[in-house]
């Protein structure tokens, strides 16, 4: 049996996108073990710093998710910031109210998250957010008169029964903050992948799920002396260095395609060598395509190109150029090794038959990729109500001697041009 290297790099990639986005997130979690494992070694005016760093780190988090308007990272950094100035509160008279902010906590703040992962992301300023200080203000006094159980007659003894309760107990976790915790982590990880694999995760969800499951561990090892604030402040940094990857995405990173836009292009074109090739590519009448089929097709045939571009092969890097134009950069290759990606791409792209507006379109990846499949052999499926092709025309040129990286891009989109001249659907240098 003939083993298909195209599955199999199908796949390998589709691995590589999935694995990716874990590398930065479990880098923190190992290193704040490993720095919490080492401190009864480290210094006194190293270990001072612990119970600190959650402060500045979830203020800056804070103030960075209202700056970005990311209501979503606001509400767990504000959650996270009532939790710790909680248990700082309570820690140091500790007994009945700590362990109450603490059982209290480990419910309400993935709650707070998981409610904020199943609406949709509407920013910090949104119409009606009184109502996020509302709830906020009301868990702050619910949890204050648990604390004070049995310190003034409007508390009352009751909570301190309810709190033996086998659901409540703790620490470690509680069964119902366990439980909570759980969703608001399978809430995370689902918003995270839910993208085809031509798309990768936005950094942003990646770290509620890594900021989750982070909270998890400053819970579970609570006993456990500085655990608490070492995890808490890990939580608030991976939203923070979630945050920054996020604004780095929106600034570099095309939305629709998930290819690196304009900006990335100009920013890697100073730091090309002597010798690169490029390319610049335009989808034909895409205009008159737009106007006969409507955007929301349009927008598919672009994320289909997009997806065929970021397969390239020859060393080739992908970007959107801006519309329905894109560029290939191929650093350190000559044209020679440039062209036959090139063709290889334009014929890929002239072949690919796209299903759209079809009542039977499967939601399973594996099965929409099969019946792709069957549609570049020729078939079709009978509920289809439209079967759809576009192709594109390719300028490529190479970096001559003394020429700047730029002037090589203009050569590129000059013979763009012939190529449209010379009948579209071809590749000319």
């Amino acid at each position: 049996m003939a083993l298909d290297l195209t599955r199999l790099n199908y796949y390998r990639v589709d691995l590589y996108r999935f694995l990716r986005p874990l590398v930065v997130p479990a880098t923190i979690l190992a290193g704040t073990a490993l720095t919490l494992a080492a401190a009864p070694a480290l210094p006194a005016s190293l270990t001072a710093i612990g119970p600190t760093l959650p402060w500045l780190v979830i203020l800056t988090g804070v103030a960075l998710s209202v700056l970005f308007n990311r209501g979503r990272a606001f509400i767990a950094l504000l959650s996270l910031l009532a939790a710790y100035a909680g248990i700082a509160m309570t820690a140091a008279a500790g007994g009945f109210p700590e362990r109450a902010v603490y059982t209290a906590i480990s419910i309400l703040v993935p709650a707070n998250i998981l409610f904020a992962l199943i609406y949709a992301e509407r920013g910090v300023y949104q119409h009606r957010n009184y109502r996020w200080w509302l709830i906020a203000a009301a868990e702050i006094m619910a949890i204050a008169w648990v604390a004070s159980a049995g310190t003034n007659p409007l508390s009352g003894t009751a909570w301190r029964g309810l709190l033996d309760h086998w659901l409540l107990s703790s620490p470690p976790t509680p069964i119902t903050g366990r439980v909570v915790l759980a969703a608001a982590f399978i809430a995370a990880v689902w918003r995270a992948w839910p993208a085809p694999p031509a798309n990768s995760p936005r950094p942003l969800d990646v770290g509620m799920a890594a900021l989750v499951a982070a909270f998890f561990i400053s819970c579970e090892w609570y006993p456990t002396p500085g655990a608490f604030s070492a995890f808490t402040a890990c939580a608030g940094i991976l939203l923070l260095v979630a945050l920054m990857q996020e604004s780095h995405r929106l600034a570099f990173y095309d939305e629709l395609t998930s290819l690196p836009g304009r900006r990335a292009l100009e920013e890697r074109l100073p730091g090309l060598g002597p010798q690169c090739a490029m390319a610049m590519i335009d989808v034909d009448h895409f205009k008159k395509f737009n106007d006969t089929h409507g955007h929301d097709i349009g927008d598919q045939v672009l994320k289909l190109v997009a997806a065929r571009l970021a397969q390239v092969e020859g060393g080739g890097i992908a970007y959107r150029y801006g519309g329905e134009e894109f560029s290939v950069l191929f650093p350190d290759r000559p044209i020679e090794q440039a062209l036959p990606a090139l063709e290889k791409l334009r014929a890929s792209i002239e072949s690919y038959r796209m299903n759209v507006r079809s009542d039977d379109r499967p939601k399973d990846l594996q099965e929409g990729s099969q019946r792709r499949g069957a549609n570049d052999a020729g078939s079709t499926s009978a509920t289809t109500e439209k079967v759809l092709s576009v192709t594109v025309s390719i300028g490529a040129s190479e970096r001559e001697p003394g020429q700047n990286p730029s002037e090589t891009l203009r050569a590129a989109d000059k013979a763009l041009y012939r190529a449209k001249e010379g009948g579209r659907n071809r590749v000319s240098r």
